[in-house]
């Protein structure tokens, strides 16, 4: 069993009281004891029960190059004694912006940052509904409202008509979003974090601001805004990476898993028959996309109810890859934790002679896997984006396989529909 993650204590952490970093939108406890809050030390707290039970708690801090940092994430599903660790931390570890032109290129995390005076202070429209929370940024006032925590619906949650019974149960579902804004040049970024009651993870990085005055180019790197065909903005890519620390159950020793199914070339009553073959990734590793490939962290020794390893799958739908840099290519790379391993790329630790990601997988065996995430999008201008410009996403998913024995929002008319009925 590993030692919980420490928390540095560094001038880039949130000097809030764990009590008073917490927010409860409902009912916390459904007439029960409370469970015990995480001891986030200077960071900050949030615990909050969605509408149907679910319950998320979490640290949090601001870091001057990340920017926003999730430490020790634990859900609790309804109905359950106690919370389950997911998270060890989670963070952003680079954004590479180079424009097709070929006259510019940035590494917004580690040349500039999201945190310090890049974090913008929120104003009431940034958090409409939600509770704006102060933090030390690593730079200006300690007091600066920089991290929105609120409440959202997520639109369907399931619909099922019993055949049997003629009964319809229905729900919409909810998400715990917690939410920064940080501005480097032109753009402003949301960093954004939704917390579902079914327990996903979703992780996504908006980008909004303007369009940079100085990257025109011509129609074969650009495309025309403005009045005729004479203003061409330039095209770029965003290559955001994000470095992933689980630690299922508070355990650790989780291991990593590549699922690939593929025809076997034989055909049964009615259809092609496919085979899945699991292959683990016993050391470090990058991995790329294919049809019907994913990949699971599994615990070995947390299991749910029904017997089976409590594990998260790591959804991608793909995004744009930069060819011109070796690391921007993988969509996901294993490492084993070391903790001076900070950021994808540009990693400047002096505890660390590893720059990169492609450094940091040099063979050694998993044991305490960190996922290196990385999601491209390409932006081609168009008129639309000025000004401001509309908010674009992108962004990756953190699901839950067998972490729960049935749905964790589930009607409790269902609750006794587990295995083959």
């Amino acid at each position: 069993m590993l030692p919980p993650r420490s928390v540095p204590a560094a001038a880039t952490a949130a000097l809030l009281l764990a009590s008073a970093g917490t927010l409860l939108f409902g009912s916390s406890t459904n007439g029960r004891a409370a469970d015990p809050a995480p001891d986030c030390g200077t960071s900050g707290l949030v615990r909050e029960t969605l509408p149907n039970g679910t319950r998320w708690q979490l640290c949090w801090h601001v870091d001057a190059k990340t920017g926003l940092v999730l430490e020790q994430v634990a859900v609790r599903a309804r109905g359950a004694t106690a919370p389950v660790r997911v998270l060890g931390s989670i963070t952003m570890a680079q954004l590479n912006v180079p424009y097709d032109s070929g006259t510019n290129e940035w590494n917004d995390i580690t040349s500039y940052g999201f945190g310090g005076d890049r974090m913008q202070t929120l104003t009431g429209e940034d958090c409409r509904g939600g509770s704006r929370r102060p933090a030390a940024t690593g730079a200006g006032p300690a007091g600066n409202r920089v991290l929105c925590v609120s409440e959202e619906r997520s639109g369907p949650a399931f619909r099922l008509n019993d055949e049997a019974t003629a009964e319809t149960f229905s729900e919409q579902g909810d998400d715990l979003v917690l939410r920064t804004y940080s501005k480097v040049g032109w753009y402003e970024y949301v960093n954004e974090y939704r917390l579902s009651d079914d327990g996903v993870i979703s992780v996504g990085l908006g980008a909004t601001g303007d369009l940079s005055p100085y990257d025109f180019s011509g129609p074969t790197d650009g495309w025309p805004v403005g009045v005729g065909e004479s203003d061409h903005a330039s095209s770029h890519h965003h290559s955001a990476f994000w470095r992933v620390d689980f630690d299922l159950d508070g355990q650790g020793g989780e291991g990593v898993e590549q699922y690939d199914t593929a025809p076997t070339g034989d055909r049964g009553r009615r259809s092609a028959i496919l085979a899945t073959t699991r292959t683990p990734v016993a050391t470090e590793a990058t991995a790329t996309v294919a049809n019907r490939r994913w990949w699971r962290v599994a615990s070995p020794t947390s299991l749910n109810a029904d017997g089976h390893p409590r594990s998260y799958e790591l959804a991608l739908t793909g995004g744009d890859s930069y060819e011109a840099h070796p690391e921007t290519i993988p969509d996901v790379t294993f490492t084993q934790y070391r903790e001076c391993e900070k950021f994808a790329t540009f990693n400047t630790d002096p505890e660390c002679q590893a720059r990169t990601i492609l450094d940091y997988t040099n063979g050694e065996a998993l044991t305490d896997p960190v996922l290196w995430v990385r999601v491209g999008y390409h932006h081609v201008p168009r008129d639309e984006d000025q000004s401001p410009m509309p908010v674009h996403w992108q962004g990756f998913q953190l699901v839950p396989r067998d972490m729960f024995a049935t749905n964790p929002i589930g009607p409790s008319a269902r609750a006794t529909i587990n295995g083959r009925p």
